[in-house]
């Protein structure tokens, strides 16, 4: 059951990863095609503007996510328990030491990020320190330790680039789209039918379908790497009962005060507790119920 639900997830993360690229290709062609009827121009466009931000974003990804959540970084010193239990996870995961921080917020949460097992780092809110025991924290920690090892940090990085490319191509244009002097379809036969048509379809995409379309890639792929970091965490911990305990805890507490909430989707738990969407397709998380049996089957 543990390893078949992991190359589960691992594959379904290949499929939402290219329907990504799908999308974006889409954006960037039907951009492409309302300005100058030159798809391909607007696809290669795209996926520059794609290699730009990511080349800006990937070298450094942990320091900017900790700033925006009032991490502070902390050593072996200032709280040998935690550190020992990441190092142990570490270990366990064969994968190298994380940095650590702490975030000073009583609701108890956790995450991971960073581009590779080499450039990673942990947090933990204060108050999950406060309420987990051991087995309970080593459960958590294992979860955060997974996605590093299943460089769940870096894909979730690509996956925001990716969105906010495709939000960016959209903004330009809404922002131009009624400066557009296409006499494409200025003849009154056929032909001109078809490229009003096609030219109606390629604004509806790129100002409304595409965006909607990567947000929920983007939420579903969050949510399936969830599932597998709860499964590998088990698969490091040998014990699920520790991560049920917390996810309950978790579940049961209050928003955080000072989370970010563009890095929501980082964390074991959303930490602001939006109010869950229509069949839970815009949630960044899978319902803990969903989690908890999961893991009680394993």
């Amino acid at each position: 059951m543990l390893f078949q639900q992991i190359a589960s997830n691992k594959r379904k993360t290949v499929g939402i990863m290219g329907l990504f690229v799908i999308i974006l290709a889409l954006v960037g062609a039907g951009l492409g095609y309302l300005f100058g009827d030159r798809p391909v121009l607007g696809l290669i466009i795209a996926v520059i503007f794609s290699l730009i931000y990511m080349l800006i974003v990937l070298p450094n990804p942990a320091n900017m996510v900790m700033s925006l959540n009032h991490a502070q970084e902390v050593h072996e010193q200032d709280n040998p328990e935690l550190w020992h239990v990441v190092q142990d996870m570490a270990l366990v995961g064969r994968v190298p030491m994380p940095r650590v921080f702490i975030i000073d917020d009583p609701s108890p949460n956790a995450f991971a990020t960073g581009r590779d097992p080499n450039h990673s780092a942990v947090a933990v809110t204060q108050g999950l320190l406060d309420m987990m025991s051991r087995e309970e924290l080593e459960g958590v920690l294992g979860h955060e330790i997974s996605h590093i090892r299943n460089y769940d940090i870096l894909v979730s990085t690509i996956a925001a680039v990716l969105v906010g490319v495709i939000s960016y191509l959209s903004g330009i244009a809404s922002r131009y789209i009624w400066w557009i002097d296409d006499d494409r379809d200025s003849d009154n036969d056929s032909g001109g039918t078809i490229v009003v048509i096609f030219k109606i379809v390629a604004i509806v995409f790129v100002l409304i379908l595409g965006p909607i379309c990567a947000s929920l890639a983007q939420m579903a792929l969050s949510r399936n790497r969830e599932y597998l970091a709860d499964a590998s965490s088990v698969e490091l911990t040998r014990n699920p009962q520790g991560l049920i305990s917390a996810l309950e805890k978790i579940d049961g507490s209050e928003p955080m005060k000072k989370a970010d909430p563009s890095s929501a989707g980082m964390y074991i738990e959303d930490p602001v507790r939006k109010k869950r969407s229509f069949a839970h397709l815009f949630d960044s998380h899978p319902p803990t119920a969903d989690r908890i049996k999961r893991l009680e089957k394993m």
